[in-house]
């Protein structure tokens, strides 16, 4: 199925999707896009697979289709699709999924895997949207790698709150995330 999508079948490819395979139906998805031959219904039939695997690949390749609707895998049962979905809205700049995104990020009654509030803080900073700030704030109170993603997201943003949040990291227990705000507050 890979090959069909190096070598332009997009016949085959396509064929994949109804695989009862879901590695089959997963790499058809991939290998109609490098064909450049994915429709967003494909996308979208992809985001409501019994599978996993397979929602998670269509959740990565709506980042760049608009029009298609993914928001609502943010509240998937399998972990792995909400962490790419949120990455998906981050990349697309989903101001509409800002809400959503910030109560995932929540250590206290967010996601229960740190890799999703981890995601969904990442996508807050990559979207920038104001209405996210306290979200990543808040995350600077989370597990180390959360600690680190809302570092960087907070390049996203400016104002008191924002500089003194960076103050505060400057002390963190993390090395990295002391790197993060000397990086972002130019310090020597």
């Amino acid at each position: 199925m890979a090959r069909a999508g190096h070598v332009g079948d997009t016949d085959r490819a396509r064929s994949g999707l109804s695989d009862p395979s879901p590695t089959v139906r997963s790499t058809a998805l991939g290998a109609l896009d490098r064909l450049g031959a994915l429709t967003d219904d494909e996308v979208t039939t992809g985001l409501s697979d019994t599978d996993p695997a397979v929602r998670r690949r269509a959740a990565e390749l709506s980042a760049t289709r608009h029009r298609v609707a993914v928001l609502d895998r943010l509240d998937d049962p399998d972990p792995s699709v909400v962490e790419m979905t949120a990455w998906a809205m981050g990349e697309r700049e989903e101001t509409a999924a800002v809400d959503r995104l910030a109560e995932l990020s929540a250590a206290e009654g967010g996601h229960s895997d740190p890799l999703c509030r981890e995601a969904a803080v990442a996508a807050l900073g990559a979207i920038g949207d104001p209405a996210g700030l306290p979200a990543v704030l808040a995350a600077l109170d989370d597990k180390p790698a959360i600690r680190r993603r809302a570092a960087v997201a907070l390049a996203a943003f400016e104002g008191p709150e924002v500089d003194a949040a960076l103050q505060r990291c400057l002390d963190d227990r993390d090395w990295q995330v002391r790197q993060v705000a000397e990086d972002l507050l130019a310090v020597d």
